[in-house]
């Protein structure tokens, strides 16, 4: 599993959900922008939005792995997910479980490993 990435399970089968700069830009079409993202879903007005909204995700980021997988191995490849195996093999509370996985997905593809260099400044006692 990728340290960008969140697992969930789909009738037995673990899916690695990853945030990538292709992901990134479909999101950003769709919704504005990563910022908008979690507002939209919050604000989700009408149920069936808000599971068509989840599950476009869940197809979105399950399927970067595969196609990476699927670039680096034109021999072996694997079957894309489609929204239509995760509404059959998903219940409504499945999906809220998947929600924290897009959102760890998400923080964790966007997050930034900020290291500070030691410095003569931050090691001097004054």
């Amino acid at each position: 599993m990728d340290e960008r990435s969140a697992m969930i399970t789909l009738d037995g089968v673990e899916y690695e959900l990853l945030l990538t700069t292709r992901a990134t830009r479909e999101i950003a079409k769709r919704y504005g922008g990563l910022e908008n993202l979690g507002e939209q879903l919050m604000q989700a007005e009408n149920f069936e939005f808000a599971l068509d909204e989840i599950i476009s995700l869940i197809v979105l980021l399950a399927n970067q792995p595969i196609l990476v997988h699927n670039l680096k191995h034109p021999n072996d490849q694997k079957e894309l997910l489609t929204a239509e195996l995760v509404e059959l093999l998903t219940s409504p509370y499945d999906l809220a479980e998947y929600k924290d996985a897009i959102m760890t997905a998400m923080i964790r593809g966007t997050k930034r490993n900020v290291e500070s260099e030691d410095s003569e400044k931050n090691t001097a006692a004054g």
